[in-house]
This record gives structure tokens, sequence and C-alpha cells, in this order.
């Protein structure tokens, strides 16, 4: 059963939590992983890079598998 809550979200969340993307790319969400990983790359060099960290590891602990 994955899900919220799940060992694989957890994982991904963690992952998430080291390099923006990379539980994206742990759930098989390549394209989701790569935008997520160059926006942050952005938004450091304004200083905002942490906003998309924080939205990455909380969209990886929330992603649900559609059917």
């Amino acid at each position: 059963m994955a899900g919220q809550g799940s060992g694989g979200n957890v994982l991904a969340a963690l992952a998430s939590l080291f390099i923006p993307g990379l539980g994206q790319l742990l759930q098989g969400r390549v394209s989701v992983g790569a935008f997520q990983f160059i926006f942050a790359m952005i938004m450091w060099y304004f200083f905002l890079g942490w906003l998309i960290h924080l939205w990455s590891v909380v969209d990886a602990a929330k992603w649900t598998p559609s059917d």
C-alpha cells in the first residue's frame, strides 16, 4: 500500500530534504523531480531556494500514486 505516510513516501521526503527533487525521482516522477531541482538551483541564487526545498519535501510526503 503506497500512499501518504507510507515508508516509501517517508524515504522520498527525506531524500528531497537533502537534494530537492530526489524524492520525486525515487517515486518515478522524473519530470517533476527535474523541475524542482532546476528551480531550486535558480532560486538559491536569490536566497529563496529553501522554499523550493520545503515544497519538494512536502510534495514527496503527500504524493499518492493514481491507479
